[in-house]
């Protein structure tokens, strides 16, 4: 059997007609940038997340960089990210002109370990951007306390989490903001590049609404040095699409879940660990293991596709080589990137997963 990583297919069926509607009236609207499926998604997203106010933007870099633009953290400040994330956490931090500074995860769940944070402040320390890594929420009580106590900004990296629940919030509104993705892969995607930027904050919203559009509030009116950061109709169109099915592909993602959580028995493979005080939503299904290098060519022999995130921590990435980091600085993003190993994760799996979960209890 041929299992791929991903497959698109069978949601882009369940909704193909919605699709090829969305984007005709697009066509036929001849408006193409900020209109009104703009207007439409971004009311929708928001009231989705329970937040008052979303932005769309070009994508998930952008939404936290203009974040950090928007909070004026920029040149001599720092900023808290955890050291196993993707590399744009850090390129947003970086492109601001502040200063990433890591802090390592919990091993079991993956997210940034609020009881290393503290020792990490110091008085340039601005934000703490809490990535919601595969799917599943950080523990952003004891992240707002840590926030609260040196009077920091609380950013939510939601690119992997939409629909991810933390003591019954969704993400995108645990924080003063959160920054999304809908790259085409993601639980919620565009068919290219989109992102957002979330919160409650007016004045947030409304400045990076103008720094996303040139720094400007009106057309030929800068009030800021911006950026050229728009969501687009079409964009907007299948995302609105999708977002009305955003929740039951994600009750279907957490079924498969279950299932390699349930019967997946293997000394060898280390699965993941759902928090306590969320709902995860399984953006990623991560296992470890000592063996990574033999067990990803058996699987793949199995015709079983799978992917490593990621295989190189940014602290040792060539983008940031001549930083102070070196290796052995985070060992245990280390030990996460050398033994992790995401197996198939997506809507409309049916008997691969049974056989995904018997190939990886063979090895």
């Amino acid at each position: 059997m041929q299992v791929p990583f991903v497959s698109f297919e069978p949601m882009h069926n369940e909704i193909n007609t919605g699709l090829e509607k969305a984007l005709l009236d697009v066509l036929h609207s001849n408006w193409y940038i900020r209109g009104k499926q703009v207007e439409a998604f971004e009311r929708e997203f928001a009231n989705y997340c329970g937040a008052n106010y979303c932005v769309g933007c070009g994508n998930g870099l952008d939404a936290l960089f203009l974040i950090l633009k928007a909070y004026d953290i920029g040149c001599g400040d720092e900023v808290i990210i955890p050291s196993n994330t993707f590399i744009a956490t850090a390129l947003a931090v970086t492109y601001s002109g502040a200063t990433p500074v890591f802090v390592e995860p919990n091993i079991e769940t993956y997210t940034i370990n609020p009881a290393l944070i503290e020792e990490k402040i110091g008085p340039r320390t601005k934000a703490i951007i809490a990535v919601h890594l595969y799917g599943q929420a950080a523990d952003m009580d004891a992240i707002a306390a840590i926030a609260n106590k040196y009077n920091l900004r609380v950013i939510e990296d939601a690119a992997q989490a939409h629909g991810a629940e933390y003591k019954g919030k969704k993400t995108g509104n645990l924080g003063d903001a959160a920054g999304f993705s809908f790259y085409p892969g993601k639980n919620l995607g565009a068919l290219g590049d989109a992102g957002a930027v979330v919160t409650n904050d007016v004045g947030l919203a409304e400045k990076v609404r103008a720094l996303a559009n040139y720094g400007s509030d009106y057309k030929y009116h800068h009030i800021y040095q911006g950026n050229n950061s728009r969501l687009d109709e079409m964009q907007a169109a299948i995302l609105r699409v999708k977002l009305c099915k955003l929740d039951e592909w994600n009750g279907y993602r957490n079924e498969i879940a279950q299932k390699y959580l349930n019967k997946i028995k293997n000394e060898k493979v280390i699965l993941p660990v759902p928090n306590m005080y969320g709902t995860h939503v399984w953006h990623i299904f991560a296992v470890r293991t000592e063996n990574r290098e033999k067990f990803e060519k058996y699987l793949n022999e199995c015709g079983i596709g799978t992917t490593i995130h990621y295989p190189i921590p940014i602290h040792m990435q060539g983008a940031y080589k001549g930083e102070k980091w070196k290796k052995g600085d985070f060992p245990i993003a280390e030990k996460i990137s050398m033994t992790e190993l995401s197996l198939p994760m997506y809507y409309g799996m049916k008997e691969e997963i049974q056989y995904v979960i018997e190939m990886v209890n063979r090895f």
